[in-house]
């Protein structure tokens, strides 16, 4: 196996993406790797093409990330950091092009319906695009009159465009979570607030998830998410995905894990690291 790449993070999506913002923020020392799949940004870790993932795992208003808990137990990665990327939509342009030229806009799916109202108010038609970062490079490459794209301010400096209106989705609490990952984990670190994320399955016995779970309520460990997911497509085989405020070296949360492991037929740890501490914003 190749050493990793240091310095180099590597992401989901174009230059100038929502994942390219959270890279910057998160790790401002490295530079950006894109890839254009999940899988792809994965594969670039652990073939040492690049040091760190960075990948969105949940979203306040459209819940988990498809495909992320079925990849994260099998991508041999560690999580290392969390990072919440409050998502700011901005309407950009051609240089010079004034906001009411705009008659057509181009983004991902996701921030159309987001900007709903801004668009409606000024008879803006939004068209569905695969990356809202690719159609800025698009319409700087193209340059096509009276268009516009929704996608984040890194986008247009990244691309020569101009910002001609910034926060213009309808609520301000749209959030993105994303995990920093890497190949080693770091079981040394400590502070404040520490998270800790597994996955588990459970053995095949009458209440087996909920006398899993009695340890960790017994031991007064706080279970910020669990979610259950299909295994292969089985609707009998089910996997857990789980966050825990503690570290596994904390006595109550020790005693929790060794109930869990009673119960379950398998744990994965995937990383215990700082919380980050806007989720408590």
């Amino acid at each position: 196996m190749e050493h990793a790449e240091p310095g180099l993070i590597a992401f989901q999506g174009a230059l100038g993406s929502y994942s390219h913002e959270a890279a910057n923020l998160a790790r401002p020392g490295h530079a950006p790797l894109p890839c254009n799949t999940f899988e792809d940004v994965i594969e670039a870790v652990r073939e040492g093409r690049a040091e760190l993932a960075m990948l969105p795992i949940e979203n306040s208003t459209y819940g988990r990330v498809a495909d992320i808990h079925r990849l994260l137990p099998s991508s041999g990665l560690h999580i290392l950091d969390e990072h919440f990327l409050r998502v700011r939509i901005a309407l950009m342009s051609l240089p010079g092009t004034p906001l009411d030229a705009v008659k057509l806009v181009r983004a991902h799916l996701v921030l159309l319906p987001q900007s709903a109202r801004f668009l409606r108010n000024h008879g803006i038609t939004g068209i569905a695009a695969a990356d809202s970062a690719g159609a800025a490079a698009d319409l700087a490459l193209h340059r096509m009159p009276g268009e516009g794209v929704l996608a984040s301010e890194l986008a247009a400096r990244i691309h020569g465009l101009d910002v001609l209106a910034r926060d213009i989705e309808d609520y301000g609490h749209n959030t993105t979570r994303f995990l920093v990952m890497g190949r080693a984990p770091d079981l040394n670190r400590r502070a404040e607030r520490m998270m800790t994320t597994f996955v588990f399955e459970v053995r095949n016995i009458p209440a087996a998830l909920y006398k899993a779970m009695g340890g960790f309520a017994t031991n007064g460990v706080n279970m910020t998410k669990l979610e259950s997911y299909m295994l292969d497509g089985s609707f009998t085989a089910t996997q857990f995905y789980a966050d825990i405020e503690g570290h596994p070296e904390d006595a109550n949360v020790k005693l929790a894990l060794e109930e869990l492991r009673y119960f379950t037929s398998h744990l994965h740890l995937l990383g215990t690291y700082p919380a980050d501490l806007k989720r408590y914003d």
